[in-house]
């Protein structure tokens, strides 16, 4: 007769398990792994009645020659692995781990199956713990994994390099102790074994133009002629595999793909991949993103075979799974970082509003990957000019952003802000009435040091070009001491961007100059101090293009500049910093120095003869006609323009 349906309850089927022997265990152990498989909400309600340490138990305490125990068993806990990383966590606290790995060495062909599976089901999650290799021991054991005849247990070795090699040390051992050989040869196996071979070698070679270069020989180029290949494969999966370790060996070494044909059938194969279910359509965006990033001529490959279309449509058609969603919006986010084309077409297709709904998205790489697509759409002067993007729709749920308890998220959200609040004057108010300023100067006082750069940087576009009412609002907020404190930051990539803040304060009228000046005049001093304490010319040209917009205001702001180019020199006898900079190597440097001077010579300011004469005795006059030839065309222009003054003062 049939068991009856509560015996085989979740709660009556641990309690055999622990309590039962022979026949009446080996049952219980089969209806358990029967029951969670491709089940999850079964898998989380057995772990949760603390069945996995159960059967972690039954592994570890069988004997070697009680094949069926083992096997079923391994085959359990395999299952509570199976994509479940609360499974897998389950097992790992129970100890099967080890368990696991000491059955590979036993006599049954069906045990050992059993055992690689499981571990490969376990590997397969960010939670495995690492295998360490760079141990000689370990080493060994993962090349008799390889090396092994039986079709699991070579699969479970190139799963463990997968997810354990991580570093080019690693990289460069495993190419050495002959793996790159090994995994070609299985190339030649199974689907599975290929597949399994195929993931390992795109770690293996990832960002390791040494083991790349090895790789590409193998064989005088076979290698990479079999990978090439299995693009034209029936497996999805395969095609899907095979192109990443082209694209890895293409992005490391662009030699080996230089044509336009093979980077065109890479962007057809992954767009048509793009529509398969699971795990390939869920990994080929990622794919599609690393193919196209940062390579112009091949985002235009993609645009003209429709690609920003084709991701769109994905979009439209529905609810997506995080990661497909996170693939797609991170595809559209590269495909969008540089085409005028590209963003005109993405605006065009009316998915702008699905991104902005995934700012609130509960993934927060879905939440991360929107804000880098808003931040790379919006570099789009055209609808930056059309206030496309300075709205309380985007900008709300951005701000919002801002509070998340995670940095990344945080950081993502302001290079988003960045670039829009660059809009134009007459729409900064939209930011400023939602609380953005006082948010962002938040944020400038953070230990984290890239979160006070990124918020000092959206400050800094924030003001560029602000009317005079907005900037008095922002330095209100902010402080002259608020402000000076960021000039001085420990870190010369914010003391950067906090003087191109100010440089971008005192550009424009006259009255916007005068907030330098104010408790007297420290953020003026605090400048100069910089400029001559500070060697990265970075900081130096901020600095002069401060000192530069402030000499293009009245007699008093620029008797002001002189002031400071000279104090350096009092009583020390020793040379001007503006007479270091222009003789500097940086060609922007010198061009910063020089139209301060250009400024200050302005034939039509009432002071310019008696600024000449103090400028020809610093011997800075002599020193800008050395350079009436200089490298560096702006520098050479301004000179021009200086000499011209010089003539009609």
């Amino acid at each position: 007769m049939p068991t009856s349906a509560s015996t085989n309850r979740p709660e009556d089927l641990i309690a055999r398990l622990k309590f039962s022997e022979g026949d009446a265990k080996l049952k219980a152990l089969r209806e358990i792994k029967n029951q969670i498989i491709g089940n999850r909400t079964k898998k989380l309600s057995y772990i949760k009645l603390g069945a996995v340490p159960t059967i972690a138990e039954v592994l570890a305490t069988a004997d070697d020659s009680d094949a069926s125990l083992l096997v079923q068993s391994a085959a359990a806990i395999g299952s509570f692995a199976c994509g479940v990383d609360a499974g897998v966590k389950a097992v790992l606290d129970a100890g099967a781990f080890p368990h696991l790995f000491r059955i590979l060495s036993n006599p049954d062909e069906k045990v050992v199956d059993a055992g690689a599976r499981s571990l490969r089901m376990i590997f397969q999650s960010k939670l495995a713990p690492k295998y360490h290799f760079l141990e000689e021991k370990k080493l060994e054991f993962l090349l008799s994994l390889l090396n092994n005849e039986n079709e699991n247990v070579t699969e479970l070795g190139a799963s463990i390099i997968t997810h354990s090699c991580e570093t080019s040390d690693e990289q460069k051992l495993l190419c050495d102790a002959g793996v790159l050989r090994r995994l070609v040869s299985l190339l030649e196996g199974s689907l599975n074994q290929r597949d399994a071979s195929l993931d390992s070698l795109a770690t293996v070679l990832k960002n390791n133009l040494d083991v790349i270069s090895k790789f590409v020989a193998l064989d005088n180029g076979r290698a990479l002629s079999i990978i090439t290949d299995f693009t034209k494969e029936r497996s999805p999966r395969t095609r899907l595999l095979a192109c990443v370790c082209l694209i890895i060996i293409g992005n490391a070494s662009p030699c080996h793909f230089q044509g336009v044909g093979i980077k065109t059938k890479l962007i057809l194969i992954l767009v048509e991949l793009l529509e398969e279910p699971g795990q390939v359509g869920e990994e080929a965006p990622f794919a599609l993103a690393s193919l196209i990033a940062d390579k112009e001529d091949v985002q235009k490959l993609a645009f003209e075979v429709d690609t920003v279309d084709k991701l769109c449509n994905l979009l439209h058609k529905g609810p997506v799974q995080a990661k497909r969603f996170h693939g797609i919006l991170l595809a559209l986010a590269e495909l969008c970082s540089k085409l005028e084309s590209c963003r005109s077409r993405f605006l065009s297709l009316q998915v702008l509003n699905l991104v902005i709904d995934a700012l609130s998205h509960e993934n927060a790489e879905v939440q991360a990957v929107a804000c880098l697509c808003i931040r790379n759409i919006s570099r789009s002067v055209k609808n930056l000019s059309a206030g496309r993007f300075m709205n309380e729709t985007i900008i709300t749920p951005l701000l919002h952003l801002l509070h998340d308890s995670s940095t990344s998220i945080q950081v993502a959200a302001l290079g988003a802000i960045s670039n829009i609040v660059i809009d134009f004057a007459s729409r900064k108010s939209v930011f400023i009435q939602c609380g953005g300023v006082r948010q962002l100067i938040q944020l400038t006082k953070s230990m984290d040091s890239t979160l006070r750069l990124n918020a000092v940087w959206a400050l800094r576009n924030l003001m560029f070009h602000a009317d005079n009412s907005h900037k008095e609002g922002i330095i209100l907020e902010l402080t002259p001491s608020g402000l000076v404190s960021l000039i001085y930051d420990s870190e010369l990539s914010i003391q950067e961007q906090s003087l191109a803040l100010v440089r971008n304060l005192v550009d424009g009228r006259i009255s916007s100059i005068e907030h330098v000046f104010a408790e007297d005049g420290i953020i003026m001093n605090a400048v100069a101090r910089q400029l001559q304490s500070c060697s990265r010319s970075e900081v130096c040209i901020q600095g002069m293009y401060v000192l530069s917009n402030v000499a293009s205001g009245n007699e008093l702001h620029k008797e002001a500049v002189m002031n400071q180019l000279f104090q350096s020199q009092a009583g020390e006898g020793t040379q001007s910093f503006v007479m270091k900079f222009l003789q500097d190597s940086d060609g922007q440097l010198r061009t910063a120095a020089v139209w301060c001077i250009v400024n200050l010579t302005h034939p039509e300011s009432p002071g310019a003869s008696a600024r000449i004469v103090k400028l020809r005795s610093a011997g800075i006059v002599s020193q800008i006609k050395s350079m009436v030839n200089d490298p560096c065309l702006d520098a050479k222009f301004r000179v021009r323009t200086v000499l011209e003054q010089l003539a009609t003062a």
